[in-house]
């Protein structure tokens, strides 16, 4: 909730000229300005968003708040990660423009959204949270990789999750029954399906790293925790409380959440900072905390059988879809 002058990106991310960065979601809320922090140090930023009118105004906004001192660029990039065909799309596309991603960072989230399910059965919150992630990496991947390979690279991978990840226990993902699990009995129902989606975020990140550490590929994959950041999603957040939780929820809001800028300042550092790729074995799967610390994510969080339980059954999710 609070945040610390220990890292300020401003001062401690180095020049970022020639790095090629995408972020999804990154037309609003901390997506925004991790763009902005990344872009200003000189890097060229994909902004993914599945608006083509809000995902240009945001570049437009950007450039007319000033991308200095270095001047980086930052595009538009078109991006739906409610459709696992279109996210796969979207890869493919950045492939076809691009010759190198330095770094990824899945911000993009669904937080407020009733019961509802995509055309192909699932629940969206974990589609859009999950799933499309899980998507535009693995098309990307190769892209990654690659650039990973040539001399002086410093590649990762970023899954923006939530301290929420910790509002579900003894979860399990064995088939698609437990993805779309709509929790009606939580006080909070949203919140809790928006929290196993952030427990996913999680666990992909330790099993990609897993898998990656296997290959001996030196890409560093990371998750996080941003803080409590006044986005529109958190705003947004207790929609569907009853009375008193809305208005508490919100009087807290107002009073202790961080500003966007500020909320993203570990995305940043987990994206960009020296002192992540000076020492690998230290961040590779890590949970961050703000600002910029090694965190400790819940127990199901750190369970490496249910991390590879999620991975296979997305696949065959994705399998069924003809993914």
């Amino acid at each position: 909730m609070f945040f610390s002058k220990s890292f300020n990106p401003t001062t401690d991310i180095p020049s970022l000229a020639g790095r090629v960065f995408l972020i999804t979601g990154g037309n609003a809320g901390i997506g925004y300005t991790t763009c902005q922090h990344l872009a200003r140090h000189g890097a060229k930023v994909y902004l993914g968003a599945r608006s083509e009118e809000r995902g240009k105004a945001a570049v437009e906004r950007l450039k007319s708040e000033g991308l200095g001192p270095e001047n980086g660029e930052v595009i538009f990039h078109p991006l739906d990660l409610s459709d696992p065909r279109k996210a796969k799309e979207s890869g493919e596309r950045f492939i076809q423009v691009e010759t190198r991603l330095d770094g990824l960072i899945l911000n993009a989230a669904l937080t407020s959204s009733p019961y509802l399910k995509s055309v192909d059965g699932v629940q969206d919150v974990m589609m859009v949270n999950h799933i499309g992630h899980f998507v535009l990496t693995r098309t990307l991947l190769p892209l990654l990789k690659r650039t990973a390979a040539e001399p002086g690279s410093d590649v990762r991978i970023v899954a923006v999750s939530s301290a929420a990840h910790a509002f579900v226990s003894n979860v399990h993902f064995r088939n698609l029954d437990d993805i779309n699990k709509d929790y009606n009995d939580a006080m909070i129902p949203q919140l809790t399906r928006y929290g196993l989606s952030k427990l996913a975020n999680v666990l992909f990140i330790k099993e990609l790293q897993k898998r990656l550490n296997a290959e001996n590929c030196p890409i560093i994959a990371l998750s996080l925790h941003p803080g409590s950041v006044d986005t529109e999603g958190t705003q947004n957040g207790a929609n569907d409380a009853n009375i008193v939780v809305r208005v508490v929820f919100n009087a807290l809001r107002v009073a202790f959440f961080a500003d966007p800028s500020k909320g993203s300042y570990t995305t940043v550092f987990a994206a960009a900072a020296p002192a992540v790729r000076a020492d690998p074995d230290k961040y590779k799967g890590a949970y961050l905390e703000p600002v910029a610390k090694i965190g400790k994510p819940s127990a199901d969080a750190t369970n490496a059988a249910l991390a590879t339980e999620l991975w296979e059954t997305t696949e065959k999710i994705l399998v069924d879809i003809g993914v």
